[in-house]
């Protein structure tokens, strides 16, 4: 049916997000992403000379507005595909009002293309459409059953911003209380270890091939900090 409750409780609702492979994999991403973003401008104001002032500001206001920013932008893409999903529905309920009998023809044909014979398509057309005609259509025009929760878009959001910030988190700590003469190497071990971590999670979440994973991760983190230091080198 489409949903029309409230969302559940926020602990429910992370719970159910940690178990869900696929958001583990994006929650990895998003802290690979905060991982290499905040160790790369940290690289590269350290190639600049920066002082240890410096770089605990700017590891700092990165962690922040790179995690409001990360948050922010997944929540405003949910937002605006519930938004869509909500239209979808409403016209799927007014055509289902006007022309039910060309509904159930057209889930019909649907099931005709799917390989069915017409008989047993039709009688599978009628039963959906029975048990709930709206959902039916929904599905196999569109994808989807529900549309997303009203709370779907804000805990994705403050997911992300989560994730981020943690692995943002990483090289902000070691900036704090590390001494700033080997606080650079010791951010550079600690964010290969940390990305290869996540890159783990991620491939185990997927089920992808974990050595390619962690390979590809480690090649845009180390790519990424080498040309941040080099660039602020030039700059300086």
């Amino acid at each position: 049916m489409v949903a029309t409750d409230a969302p559940p409780g926020v602990l429910g609702t992370l719970r159910v997000k940690l178990r869900d492979a696929a958001s583990a994999r994006e929650w990895a991403i998003e802290a690979n992403d905060g991982i290499i973003a905040t160790a790369g401008l940290l690289q590269g104001f350290a190639g600049a000379g920066a002082s240890t002032r410096v770089l605990l500001f700017t590891a700092t206001a990165a962690t922040i507005a790179g995690g409001l920013s990360a948050g922010g932008a997944n929540w405003a893409e949910v937002a605006a595909e519930r938004d869509a999903q909500l239209l979808i529905v409403e016209r799927e309920r007014r055509e289902l009002a006007e022309d039910p009998a060309g509904e159930v023809a057209e889930l019909t044909r649907y099931w005709e293309g799917k390989g069915l014979s017409p008989d047993l398509a039709a009688r599978v057309a009628e039963e959906l459409n029975a048990r709930n005609a709206l959902a039916a259509q929904l599905e196999f025009e569109h994808g989807f059953t529900e549309p997303l929760a009203p709370g779907a878009a804000l805990w994705t959001g403050v997911g992300t911003a989560a994730a981020y910030m943690v692995g943002a988190s990483i090289p902000l700590l070691i900036t704090w209380f590390a001494p700033v003469d080997v606080s650079m190497w010791a951010i550079l071990g600690a964010v290969l270890v940390s990305l290869v971590v996540t890159a783990l999670v991620s491939a185990r979440a997927g089920r992808l091939n974990a050595r390619q994973m962690v390979l590809r991760t480690l090649i845009v983190g180390a790519f990424t900090m080498i040309v941040s230091f080099i660039a602020g080198e030039l700059i300086l």
